[in-house]
C-alpha cells in the first residue's frame, strides 16, 4: 500500500490564470474567494454593514506583493472572481485608484474594501510555509471570522487545518517517486500516458475523451499566449519601463529561417512572447507556476509549428511533463519562495525535457534521464526579480529554461540512458534540501542577487 500517493489533477497543475505570478497573483485570489465562501456560510444575522474586512500579507506575498499583484488578487476573489473566468483588463484596473472602496457581498450586505484593507506585514511570522496570508472579518477590534491560509506554488492554496480542495478520490495506479511509477508501467504493462489517463479518471471521473478534450484547451491558452506576445510590442507595466523583445526576435528569426540559428532564436521568442504576456498580467497557464509559463508553451508551439507533431502526440507529451511536475511537487516544491527560481524554472525546464524525449522515444528511462538532467542544471539557482516585477530575470530564464530543456532532451537520447548515474528521485531530493539551504534572501523577497540592481535599470 503506497503511503500518501499523488493525487494532484493534470488540470490542477496547468491552471488559466492572469499573470503575473501563480504563487501571488493565482494563489491569493483563490484564498480570498475561498475566505468570500466562508462569510456567505454565516447567518445573516452575524453579519452587518459597519464590519471590516481585514487581509495580512506575510513573507514574500509582503516582500513582492505589490509588483506581484497580490493587493489587486485579493480584491478581485473577495469580489467573487475566480483566476479562469477573470477578465485581465479589468484585473489590471483594480487599485489603480487607491481610494477606491469596493462592495464585498456577504448575503444582501455590502462590506467595503479597499487598499487600506490590506496590510503588508514586514514582522517575521510563524507559518509552517513561506507565503502565508491572514483573512479576517472583524466588529468593534473583535474578530469574528479568521482564516489563514499558505500559498505553496502554482497557484495550490492550503487553508490552516484543511487542503483547498482536497481530492478524496484515490488514483488508480498510486506513486510517490519515478521508481514506483516505473514499477507500476512494467508491471501492469503499461505505457506512461495509459497510466496518466486512468489515474485522471480515477482522481476526476471524467472519461478520456474529456481529457482529451481539456489537454487541447491547455494547449490552445499556451499558443494563444504566444501569438499575442509575437504582436504585442508595448512596454510592459510597472516601473522598469521594460520593452518587449518577443515581436522583434520573431521578425528576426524570420529573417534568418534558412540559417542554422534560426532554430533557436525561434523557440526564444516563442518563450519570451509567453512569458512576456504573463509580465503584463494576461491570461497564460501555469507550467507549473506563472512565472515559468513561458517554457513549456515555447517548446509546445515549437513542436507544433516546426515539428508538425500530431495532436494525440501533444497530448502524450503534455501527460509525460505532468508526471515530472507532480513528482517535483510532491517531494520538493514548485515555489519559488520555498525553492527560489529552481523551482519554477528548473521543474518548467525538466518537465520540457521529459516532453520533447518522451514525444521522440515514447522511453520512460530516457524521459527521466531528461529531467534529471534538466533539473541538476538549475540546483541553486536563486529567485531575485528586480522591483518584483516578475520580468528581470524572469522572462529570459523562460527562454533559457526551454533550451536548456532541449540540450537535455539531445543529452539524455544521445546515448543508453540506462547508464545514467543520478536518478530523477536523487536529484529531486537534492533539489529540496537545497531550497531548504537557500537564503530567504533569494527566493522571491527581492532583498539580494539581481533586485539589488534595480538602480541600474
Amino acid at each position: 500500500m503506497i503511503k500518501n500517493p499523488i493525487t494532484t489533477s493534470i488540470f490542477d497543475l496547468f491552471k488559466i490564470g492572469p499573470g503575473p505570478s501563480s504563487s501571488h497573483t493565482i494563489g491569493p485570489m483563490k484564498a480570498s474567494y475561498d475566505f468570500l465562501k466562508e462569510l456567505n456560510a454565516l447567518s445573516a444575522s452575524q453579519v452587518n454593514a459597519s464590519m471590516q474586512i481585514r487581509i495580512h500579507l506575510y513573507g514574500s506575498l509582503s516582500a513582492t506583493g505589490k509588483g506581484h499583484g497580490t493587493d489587486r488578487a485579493v480584491i478581485a476573489g473577495l469580489l467573487g472572481w475566480t483566476p479562469e473566468a477573470c477578465d485581465p483588463v479589468l484585473f489590471s484596473n483594480l487599485l489603480k485608484d487607491i481610494t477606491e472602496q469596493y462592495p464585498v457581498k456577504v448575503h444582501e450586505i455590502e462590506i467595503p474594501i479597499s487598499a487600506e484593507s490590506i496590510v503588508f506585514e514586514k514582522v517575521k511570522y510563524d507559518s509552517p510555509y513561506a507565503n502565508t496570508m491572514v483573512l479576517k472579518l472583524i466588529q468593534d477590534d473583535i474578530v469574528v471570522l479568521q482564516h489563514e491560509y499558505y500559498s505553496v506554488g502554482g497557484g495550490f492554496i492550503y487553508r490552516k487545518g484543511q487542503k483547498i480542495s482536497a481530492s478524496t478520490a484515490t488514483p488508480q495506479y498510486p506513486y510517490t517517486n519515478m521508481k514506483e511509477l516505473k514499477s507500476l508501467l512494467q508491471s501492469h504493462n503499461l505505457t506512461l500516458s495509459e497510466l496518466m489517463y486512468a489515474n485522471e479518471i480515477a482522481l476526476t471521473g471524467v472519461t478520456r475523451k474529456e481529457i482529451d478534450k481539456k489537454l487541447d484547451a491547455i494547449l490552445d491558452f499556451m499558443h494563444k499566449a504566444v501569438k499575442r506576445g509575437l504582436k504585442d510590442k508595448r512596454m510592459l507595466p510597472g516601473t522598469i519601463k521594460l520593452r518587449r523583445k518577443a515581436p522583434l526576435l520573431y521578425e528576426k528569426a524570420k529573417k534568418l529561417a534558412l540559417t542554422s540559428d534560426s532554430f533557436l532564436i525561434f523557440l526564444n521568442a516563442y518563450c519570451l512572447a509567453a512569458s512576456e504576456e504573463n509580465a503584463a498580467g494576461n491570461i497564460v497557464v501555469t507550467a507549473p507556476t506563472s512565472g515559468a509559463s513561458g517554457v513549456i508553451p515555447g517548446i509546445t508551439y515549437l513542436l507544433k509549428n516546426h515539428f508538425h507533431y500530431s495532436p494525440n502526440e501533444m497530448r502524450e507529451g503534455m501527460l509525460a511533463a505532468a508526471a515530472v511536475g507532480f513528482l517535483v511537487k510532491h517531494n520538493a516544491s514548485i515555489s519559488g519562495a520555498e525553492m527560489g527560481c529552481m523551482g519554477e524554472i528548473g521543474s518548467a525546464s525538466a518537465m520540457a525535457a521529459a516532453m520533447l524525449t518522451y514525444c521522440a522515444t515514447k522511453s520512460i528511462h530516457a524521459m527521466e534521464s531528461a529531467a534529471e538532467i534538466a533539473i541538476e542544471h538549475h540546483l541553486g539557482m536563486t529567485c531575485d526579480p528586480i522591483g518584483g516585477y516578475v520580468q528581470i530575470p524572469c522572462i529570459e530564464r523562460n527562454a533559457m529554461g526551454a533550451v536548456k530543456a532541449y540540450n537535455a532532451f539531445l543529452l539524455a537520447t544521445a546515448g543508453d540512458s540506462s547508464l545514467q548515474k543520478i536518478s530523477l528521485d536523487s536529484v529531486i531530493k537534492v533539489m529540496k534540501a537545497t531550497g531548504k539551504d537557500m537564503s530567504k534572501k533569494y527566493k522571491e523577497t527581492s532583498e539580494a542577487g539581481l533586485a539589488l540592481s534595480a538602480t541600474e535599470c
